[in-house]
């Protein structure tokens, strides 16, 4: 319940929808006897963010902890303690983060903007610190973006512009190509500049989590049904469902040309190979 309780508070009534839903959700592919990841040792605390290799499918979650690979067994925790609340990858692999520090970590608090070269062993201050506590990141070809109680943005993650227009936004996602989708409790905005203009999309379904496999979208609701758009945000379709309160998604191109979904909720990873029809619970790699 306390998990419900979470995305309520920081999700108004799009999360209070996925609690009256869930009684009657549709059970998603999943075998009922096969537990979502490894349950033992799937990090506990709350899942801000996930980056996946789409080469080695190495899964990093970014949580109230810590980072961690949950493509090991038992998930290991990567570098230091810090409570990972922004959380992007860009395309070099290059990692950005923002939250609070935990014990023993010497940053300050909050720690503004870091970054990491190392997948995730090691964090540099980048800007803001001791100033900024970023909800939300992103990244796109021409700098991050970054949500504070506005949606700001970066070409180098040293100088900031605060964007045209005010969206309140609880997740973003980009694509290289400067398309970004912040969702919301209002519905889903979009910005084709990277971040500096925005606009609603009327015709989105109700997302709480998106992100991009090349300039195709995908989504999931707060009830954990998954939609896709091949036209990066304008038009949606609806795929597949997942069991459990979405927390992270990722997304990558398969060598067929199909997308590959990974989808984090509370108890696990759930992985489709059918562009979010069918998913299955993600078995240790390693």
């Amino acid at each position: 319940m306390f998990s419900s309780l979470y995305r309520i508070a920081h999700f108004g009534p799009i999360a209070a929808l996925a609690v009256l839903l869930s009684a009657c959700a549709t059970p998603a592919s999943t075998s009922p006897d096969t537990p979502a990841a490894s349950a033992a040792h799937y990090p506990s605390g709350h899942i801000h963010g996930m980056s996946v290799d789409p080469g080695t499918n190495r899964i990093l979650l970014a949580t109230h902890d810590g980072l961690f690979d949950v493509t090991r067994s038992p998930a290991q925790q990567i570098g230091p303690t810090i409570d990972l609340m922004g959380f992007t990858t860009t395309s070099d692999g290059t990692l950005y983060a923002s939250g609070h520090p935990g014990p023993g970590t010497d940053l300050p608090d909050p720690v503004g903007l870091i970054t990491s070269a190392d997948d995730g062993r090691t964090w540099t201050p980048v800007s803001r610190q001791g100033e900024t506590d970023f909800h939300a990141l992103a990244a796109t070809s021409d700098g991050l973006i970054g949500y504070e109680g506005q949606i700001i943005t970066s070409p180098d993650g040293h100088h900031w512009t605060v964007a045209a227009d005010d969206v309140p936004a609880y997740n973003l996602a980009a694509a290289s190509s400067g398309t970004v989708l912040a969702t919301t409790e209002e519905g889903l905005f979009r910005s084709e500049d990277s971040g500096a203009t925005w606009g609603p999309v009327p015709d989105a379904p109700l997302l709480m989590l998106t992100t991009f496999a090349g300039d195709t979208a995908i989504g999931v609701t707060p009830d954990g049904t998954v939609h896709s758009s091949a036209d990066a945000g304008p038009t949606w379709a609806e795929r597949g469902t997942i069991e459990g309160e979405p927390a992270a998604i990722a997304a990558a191109h398969t060598n067929d040309d199909t997308h590959r979904v990974w989808v984090a909720t509370d108890k696990g990873i759930h992985v489709s190979n059918d562009n979010g029809a069918t998913f299955q619970p993600l078995t240790s790699q390693r």
